[in-house]
């Protein structure tokens, strides 16, 4: 049992009144003090132990291992192919899911690697895996002898589990396997064009701009970084002080950009013409059918109901903003689109009366894995536990593993927890799956094993990785993502965890985010990483309330980003690139702010390829977390019945059940436009004396 089990906060709120409950010293668990410690170098009796390969997997003890992998796997796939078309004798499903898991086990695995392992043998051995695997991929996406098969199977009732059978034939006729011979091989053409042109508008997108040095007003060169006789603008520089710098940045850095407009275009005609190759009308019909809104037109009334809703709670955002410029800059009148990330930085800062200095230090790395390690005693009954990992496991010396352990059921799964910067390393917080759970022939379970990527720094002799809000949101979600995995017992592993649609897998990973904003439950963890004192009530209030400020603006933000997606994915794409005449006339009517003109915003907008079509599900998401956290945690965060309660009805199914008929059971309530609109901006009315706080506090300065 964890020590955490055995504390109790410094202080509690009792009819209004504070009262001390006991010392305001305790020591730190287990977990924490390793947490609290970056392991830099494994020991020199490591050498004495017997060596494994990566993730525990003995063909990795070198990287050549890789290709052993991947010959396995295709040998694998070629012998269940043959079972699948020749009178298989289980049903259809069972040996569509077997090779599923045979393919992900090796492609799931090697993505990481070729992401996250600093030894370049290692990274090219997985990346050429990935590649390999990726034309198996394709081989069984265009395979007629498989699909006729399984729909066959569907048709006699012999499929096995009918809603996976059905995903499975949908992840076919995606493909155009179903098509006639010229129209399949279009469709394949198609994806390709889609996949290599995307991959050019991304990195476009992220493409510092080179200026000459007459193209940046002399007063605020000094902001951006030179090279010879250019200057270099490589973002918008959202929370500079100098209005006239961000004005500059904003300008340069999204001036429109021929190449990407044209790499832009490609992708959308190529993604709409594919879509009615398929029998769709649009790209976005394709993208949401097995989704929880499960058609475009929902999407788009959902997203019109929320900006109504938005619209008057969004302008007081930006009135409150406007106030603040003008007190700063009398001489400047208007609220512009590079005001706003600076303002709501700076009111948040106001709001928290401190630097993040002084309320990091209670929210060190232990503290906040036992903050983790503590909801996860109360709401599933499970621990999380700090293994010692065997040579060779990890591909960096300072990654934790931990399992995960039920207090009845046993051990779980394992996460391995790659959570500091380091050279090379991409910076991103990200969730990845190595291998997902499954219910295997001989009645066991195959365990999840998955990966959380942060990017902290510190971690040294100096003391512990100290998070800001900031950081501490996103471990929050990540380990959400990571629980979800956990949790399942979906008896597939295609539709396993995370492995469901994105609206749904993204609803455990923003319930998180409620925990992390909730002081009832930030209290139970957050102390002082030297004395150990509990942080201050007023500070924990503070953090909380920061979280909600402008929230209707920055939700107007999302409701225009994802218009914009829309409008690109739910209509043929217009030739001849006429991408910035579609986004004046989204700005126009779903954002408050006015379109800065010859700005091409949307050229650096990288999510279009990787979301395509599905930006919006990151508000669906907000939406079911919202009504889930107000149904059944806010007036008991931490009580058992209600962690039950969402693992039973929806972390341990995954994708095993339409998202439809599970959010409806969980919910209690029914999955519409208008619900889930509603939903938000009840959320934002639950907070908004938090703005009135703020125009305080500026009536104070």
């Amino acid at each position: 049992m964890s020590t955490m089990k055995l504390l109790k906060p410094l202080w509690i709120l009792r009819n209004g009144r504070k009262k001390k409950l006991g010392c305001s010293v305790s020591t730190w668990s287990p977990l924490a003090t390793a947490f609290n410690t970056r392991p830099n170098s494994r020991p020199i009796f490591d050498s004495l132990k017997e060596r494994t390969g990566l993730f525990n997997k003995p063909e990795l003890t070198t990287f050549e291992g890789f290709y052993t992998l991947k010959d396995q796997a295709i040998e694998a796939t070629d012998r269940l192919i043959e079972e699948a078309t020749n009178s298989p004798t289980r049903p259809m499903v069972e040996i569509f899911d077997e090779l599923s898991d045979t393919l992900c086990k090796v492609a799931d695995l090697a993505e990481f690697v070729r992401i996250a392992h600093p030894q370049p043998h290692f990274a090219r051995a997985a990346e050429e895996a990935c590649i390999s695997i990726s034309g198996v991929v394709e081989k069984l996406n265009t395979h007629k002898g498989l699909y006729e098969a399984l729909k066959k199977s569907v048709e006699n009732g012999t499929s096995g589990d009918k809603h996976l059978a059905e995903l499975f034939l949908f992840d076919f006729e995606q493909s155009g396997i179903h098509l006639e011979e010229n129209k399949r091989k279009s469709v394949v053409a198609l994806n390709d064009v889609i996949l290599q042109t995307g991959q050019r508008f991304m990195a476009g997108a992220a493409k510092p701009r080179r200026v000459s040095r007459s193209a940046v007003p002399q007063n605020v060169r000094h902001f951006f970084s030179t090279e010879g006789d250019n200057i270099i603008v490589s973002g918008v520089y959202a929370e500079c002080g100098e209005a006239a710098a961000r004005e500059a940045a904003y300008r340069l850095y999204l001036a429109p950009d021929g190449t990407q407009d044209r790499l832009l275009d490609a992708v959308l005609q190529a993604r709409h013409h594919m879509a009615t190759l398929c029998g769709f009308q649009t790209y976005a019909d394709r993208a949401i059918k097995a989704s929880t809104m499960e058609t475009a037109a929902n999407v788009r009334q959902f997203l019109d109901l929320l900006s109504d809703g938005l619209h008057d709670r969004a302008r007081m955002d930006f009135d409150v903003m406007l106030k603040m410029k003008k007190q700063e800059t009398p001489y400047l009148d208007q609220l512009n689109c590079w005001d706003t990330p600076y303002y709501t930085h700076k009111a948040k800062n106001l709001l928290l009366d401190q630097a993040n200095s002084d309320f990091s230090p209670y929210f060190s790395l232990g503290a906040c894995m036992e903050g983790l390690d503590m909801l996860c005693q109360e709401l599933y009954g499970i621990s999380l536990k700090s293994e010692e990992m065997l040579p060779g496991e990890s591909w960096s010396p300072d990654v934790y593993k931990l399992a995960v352990v039920h207090e009845s059921e046993g051990l779980l799964g394992h996460i391995y927890c790659d959570l500091y910067e380091r050279p090379g390393k991409p910076h991103q917080d990200c969730h990845f799956t190595i291998q997902g759970g499954k219910l295997l022939p001989d009645g066991s379970y195959q365990n999840p094993i998955v990966v959380i990527m942060l990017s902290l720094s510190g971690g040294h002799r100096s003391g512990p990785a100290l998070l800001s809000a900031g950081a501490l949101d996103n471990l929050f979600h990540e380990a959400g993502h990571a629980l979800h995995s956990m949790l399942g017992r979906a008896p597939h592993q295609h539709v396993a965890g995370t492995r469901c649609p994105t609206d749904l897998a993204e609803l455990p990973s923003v319930l998180m985010e409620c925990f992390a904003a909730d002081p009832q439950v930030l209290r139970r963890f957050a102390r002082h990483f030297q004395t150990r004192q509990a942080a201050p009530e007023r500070t924990l209030q503070r953090l909380c309330a920061s979280k909600r400020l402008f929230a209707a603006s920055e939700m107007q933000l999302q409701v225009f980003y994802s218009a914009l997606d829309q409008q690109y994915h739910d209509r043929p794409a217009a030739p001849g690139g006429r991408t910035t005449d579609d986004l004046k006339e989204v700005q126009k009517q779903y954002y408050g702010l006015p379109y800065v003109e010859n700005t091409a915003w949307q050229h650096r907008f990288s999510h279009l390829v990787g979301y395509g079509a599905k930006y919006y599900s990151y508000l669906i998401s907000r939406a079911l977390a919202s009504s889930a956290w107000n149904t059944h945690f806010a007036a008991d965060p931490l009580a058992r019945r209600a962690g039950r309660r969402l693992r039973d009805r929806v972390l341990r199914h995954g994708g095993a059940v339409p998202p439809q008929v599970l959010l409806k059971d969980y919910l209690e309530m029914e999955i519409t436009p208008q619900t889930l609109a509603s939903a938000l901006i009840d959320e934002l009315d639950c907070h908004k004396d938090h703005l009135d706080t703020v125009l305080k506090i500026l009536d104070r300065k």
